[in-house]
């Protein structure tokens, strides 16, 4: 039985970096026949509130959290991810790589 992980995107047009994201999970979605990837946009603060929105670009898996955040208001902002390099404005190809592997065991 071939079961596929639901990768959903979560963004809002303030932040560029989803953009990089997207491509990244793209990439990703190629490589796995178990993985579909979605975008969901977030408009407003109550829509950010709604779907526990913490910043954009936000990756869920079967509608939790890839990258969980720290405690603190949902809302439209950039997120910052601690990457090998420092901190940047998307995860690394090998940190979603490495997260959505660990998801499916």
């Amino acid at each position: 039985m071939n079961i596929t992980m639901q990768i959903t995107l979560q963004y809002f047009d303030g932040c560029p970096n989803w953009q990089i994201t997207e491509e990244r999970l793209a990439t990703i979605a190629a490589e796995r026949s178990d993985v579909t990837v979605t975008r969901q946009f977030i408009a407003t603060q109550a829509e950010a509130e709604a779907w526990d929105f913490h910043g954009s670009p936000s990756v869920l898996i079967d509608g939790a959290a890839l990258f969980p955040t720290p405690d603190g208001p949902p809302g439209l902002s950039c997120r910052m991810y601690l990457t090998p390099d420092g901190l940047a404005g998307s995860p690394t190809l090998g940190q979603l790589r490495d997260a959505i592997a660990e998801h499916a065991n």
